[in-house]
């Protein structure tokens, strides 16, 4: 990737919300990564004309622009499917901000679109490039789980904007999947008070070796945003993780990773292995919808 570019690849940002606004910094930073890419404009809702001097452009220019190669899409979580879809049938390599869809069956014929398109369609995990996340890899690496749980909380969220909790908290599932492995469901329960903005997703879960781990998605007013996090093992306990550093240039490292994707610098077997690893976490969320709704 140090090498010099022989073409840029041009890229448009789709929203422009607190995601979206990351990503058109670091494609203007001086970064190894932004060296193969060339902002050419935003897309939004908003009539916003202009951002720090990148221009705002019609969703269709970008569908059928020959400048554009790539969109980052940064928008709501329910319109992440029908974007993904109009960029790759326009030929476009796609970026999008977790989760992919809100349906494990819209993921699959996606990446089946892209694979019959040639295009790169990459779903960020930025929770997997944390120190928290690279602390947690270390300390559970060859111990043998008993039992554990992962309890995250934040304020409320409107599931119409960003889906479901099993869907919207889906980072929290990526973290438990790459931890111990593929998990299947034994039961989910959501508890909800519209009136009060509160609700309560409780998933009980099992790894492969049928070691207990129970996720719980709570939101509401008040509630701070916090992951606590408790793992019992044979050999001993980890109970939360301690600060261990500060998440610096996270969207920066999931672009590098886009931009080896470009360039064929990731093997086969790694974006197959990935590509499960997401299949797996969207069929869990999905399964999750039916057992409490």
């Amino acid at each position: 990737m140090n090498a010099e570019p022989e073409k840029k690849f041009g890229v448009v940002v789709v929203g422009v919300g607190r995601a979206g606004s990351v990503r058109m910094r670091d494609l203007r930073s001086p970064h190894a990564s932004s060296a193969f890419l060339s902002l050419i404009g935003f897309v939004s809702r908003r009539e916003l004309k202009c951002i720090e001097e990148v221009q705002q452009i019609s969703l269709e220019d970008a569908l059928s622009s020959q400048e554009v190669d790539i969109a980052y899409i940064c928008s709501e979580n329910t319109s992440h499917e029908d974007y993904i879809r109009q960029f790759l049938k326009a030929g476009k390599h796609v970026l999008v901000e977790y989760p992919m869809t809100l349906s494990w069956t819209a993921a699959q014929d996606l990446w089946e679109l892209a694979e019959q398109k040639g295009r790169v369609l990459h779903e960020e995990h930025i929770e997997l490039l944390m120190e928290e996340f690279a602390f947690l890899k270390k300390e559970v690496a060859g111990k043998d789980l008993l039992k554990g749980s992962l309890h995250f909380t934040a304020g409320p969220l409107e599931q119409e904007r960003f889906g479901f909790p099993a869907f919207s908290g889906i980072s929290r599932l990526t973290w438990l999947v790459s931890l111990f492995g593929e998990l299947s469901l034994v039961s989910a329960t959501l508890e909800e008070r519209k009136e009060d903005h509160y609700l309560k997703m409780t998933v009980c879960l099992e790894t492969e070796n049928k070691r207990p781990l129970t996720w719980i998605e709570e939101k509401g007013p008040g509630l701070k945003r916090n992951r606590h996090l408790s793992f019992h093992f044979k050999s001993g306990s980890l109970e939360d993780v301690p600060h261990v550093g500060d998440n610096k240039n996270i969207f920066l490292k999931d672009q590098t990773i886009f931009v080896q994707k470009l360039l064929g610098q990731i093997s086969e077997a790694e974006l197959a292995a990935e590509k499960k690893r997401i299949l797996h976490c969207l069929w869990l969320a999905d399964e999750i919808q039916k057992r409490c709704c």
